[in-house]
């Protein structure tokens, strides 16, 4: 499990790149890279890492639901998530 700065960490960059949004997607159709460098590293939308929402785990995180594998098959087999269930055949 990953520690709760990381999960913070990563909630901070999110919150950055928000904000910034708008203005590096201006600055990079002008092509002005010396106003790009001037902010902050963390607004650039590579430096966000996908985590699990529960337990920051940075690995075999699913997209659409924002969880962990291990996470996913423990509340999809408590009936926790509507209109996934477990296969089998």
């Amino acid at each position: 499990m990953a520690t709760k700065s990381t999960i913070v960490r990563m909630q901070k960059v999110e919150a950055l790149v928000k904000k910034h949004e708008a203005k590096r997607a201006e600055l990079k159709a002008k092509g002005d890279y010396a106003a790009l460098d001037k902010l902050p590293r963390n607004s650039s939308k590579v430096r966000l890492r996908r985590l699990c929402a529960l337990t920051g785990r940075p690995r075999g995180v699913y997209r659409k639901f924002k969880l962990a594998r291990h996470q996913l098959r423990d509340m999809a087999l408590d009936g926790l998530i509507p209109g996934l269930k477990k296969s089998s055949w």
